[in-house]
């Protein structure tokens, strides 16, 4: 393989974590402060989302050359679980479960089968 391969089979995946970082503040972030006005986190979330679809439509676009739609938005979940983890833990001070973590790992079985060539 490749770098140039290489590179397009990773670069897609650093974006898709990069702009999942975004999309996890927009929807999520605002749960850190449940005293502010709704119509506020609204606004802020959808200035946050905004840059998470700068990063995502092209990761998407270029990404395709190198992976099916279906492989694109399979990595794009198991990303969203794996990021929302973390921020789960880290920004909303929520733990995780054993039962949390076995539903990830049985998602993540259940994506790499995606990516098998029967």
């Amino acid at each position: 393989m490749s770098v140039s391969s290489l590179s397009g089979l990773a670069l897609p995946v650093a974006m898709l974590i990069a702009s999942n970082v975004f999309m996890t503040f927009a929807w999520y972030g605002h749960l850190a402060y449940p005293n502010r006005p709704l119509w506020l986190v609204v606004l802020v979330s959808w200035g946050i989302a905004f840059f998470e679809y700068c990063i995502a439509v092209p990761a998407n676009r270029w990404g395709h050359a190198f992976y099916s739609a279906i492989e694109l938005k399979t990595i794009q979940e198991v990303v969203t679980l794996t990021i929302f983890g973390v921020f789960s833990v880290v920004w909303l001070k929520e733990p995780l479960g054993w039962n949390h973590l076995l539903g990830f790992a049985f998602i993540a079985l259940g994506a790499g089968l995606v990516f098998q060539k029967w």
